[in-house]
């Protein structure tokens, strides 16, 4: 009766815990093997339009105004502690921000969505990121940019015009080649039209 009653429990448990963990799995391999964020660019009414505003106190207390940063290519960045796609390609935006910090000509500002600013500031403290971090008043930028779920990127040519929206995790090596494809399709556009 002992061996019973020890087994009951222990098989309970594995029932509950294998499922989770065959989904925690599949997850990864979907995370692993799906299509870099160059190849799921994707309409948005944004695109091709002024950028909706982004203005507000960051994390740190600072003002930030996306009009500000004309000049200068935006990342717009919506993400959640939670998602796990986000938590994937935060190590990539903080080596895009460091790499271009470098060289000033591209800022990334990251809008939290549908997230506490606890939650946001602790996140960023442990993981790092050195930039603008909006946390309150999210829902209308959201809302404005056409934003679905999370992660999703918009690329913010240094106009001020949205050049881009990227859905699902990125890479640094994504936002390179998305910049870098569209410095060389205006150019060509203006030899075109020259």
């Amino acid at each position: 009766m002992t061996a019973t009653a020890a087994t009951g429990p222990h098989r309970t448990a594995v029932w509950i815990v294998l499922p989770v963990a065959v989904a925690f799995a599949l997850l990864i391999v979907l995370l692993a093997t799906g299509e870099p964020a160059s190849e799921r660019a994707a309409n948005s009414t944004a695109v091709g339009r002024l950028a909706p505003l982004i203005e507000g106190e960051d994390l740190d207390g600072q003002w930030f105004d996306i009009d500000d940063h004309r000049g200068q290519w935006v990342v717009v960045n919506f993400f959640s502690t939670t998602c796990v796609p986000c938590i994937v390609e935060h190590p990539e935006l903080v080596a895009f921000a460091e790499e271009r910090a470098i060289t000033g000509d591209a800022i990334v500002v990251s809008v939290a969505f549908d997230d506490a600013s606890a939650n946001v500031r602790d996140f960023f403290l442990a993981n790092g990121g050195e930039w603008p971090v909006i946390t309150t008043d999210t829902g209308a930028i959201a809302v404005d940019y056409g934003v679905t779920a999370v992660p999703e990127s918009y690329l913010v040519a240094p106009s001020g015009v949205v050049a881009a929206k990227l859905i699902g995790g990125i890479t640094k090596d994504d936002l390179d080649n998305q910049i870098e494809d569209l410095v060389a399709r205006a150019l060509a556009d203006t030899e075109v039209s020259s």
